[in-house]
């Protein structure tokens, strides 16, 4: 990589990174399409975070959540006019595109790491796990939460391990807000199944 970037502190791509994150739960609880922007701003950091530290499969999941935050952003946009009773679109089709294409950059992803280190198994169940929470999440479903809350728990596992220390801090933040978007979200279906 070209030495400006890697001159870059880890400490600085943490805290960004983390900060956007924050914002975009914000958002989230809400369900409200700002929710996509801020995650998506977290990205780039992350991503060179995990990159120059040679975590190809964390680095993959940045991309792999770009092309999640892209299609929820446009398929919230799309399930809204459904709703609305403006169009109809092929459901399987556009749920099932995104995921085909996170399989593969995690197949890529995990082409590229040598599971002789044994942190990366870490890494693995980590990211294996946050792509199920994602596509749920992409979904509305309230059961990707207790899924998120697994992926923190093992997150902040692997993040004391590389002592990323802000990521360390923002899982207990992030599994906080999961139990609270859980209950949130769950209040939600049973308001739409009594209104049905």
């Amino acid at each position: 990589m070209a030495d400006w970037l890697t001159s870059i502190p880890p400490l600085l791509l943490d805290l960004s990174g983390a900060l956007a994150v924050l914002v975009s739960l914000y958002y989230l609880f809400a369900k409200a399409r700002a929710y996509w922007h801020w995650s998506n701003a977290s990205l780039l950091p992350y991503f060179l975070l995990f990159a120059l530290g040679g975590q190809w499969m964390l680095a993959g999941l940045q991309i792999t959540y770009l092309l999640f935050g892209i299609h929820g952003l446009y398929l919230w946009h799309l399930e809204a006019r459904r709703d609305r009773g403006e169009l109809m679109f092929n459901e399987p089709l556009w749920y099932g595109v995104t995921w085909v294409a996170s399989l593969a950059i995690f197949a890529y992803s995990v082409g590229m790491t040598d599971f002789s280190a044994r942190w990366n198994a870490v890494q693995f169940a980590a990211v294996t796990l946050a792509l199920i929470a994602n596509f749920a999440t992409t979904r509305r479903w309230a059961w990707s939460w207790p899924v998120w809350v697994l992926v923190n728990a093992v997150q902040a596992i692997y993040f004391f391990h590389t002592a990323y220390w802000a990521l360390f801090a923002l899982q207990f933040v992030l599994a906080g807000m999961s139990v609270y978007g859980y209950f949130a979200w769950r209040n939600d279906e049973k308001r739409a199944v009594e209104f049905a």
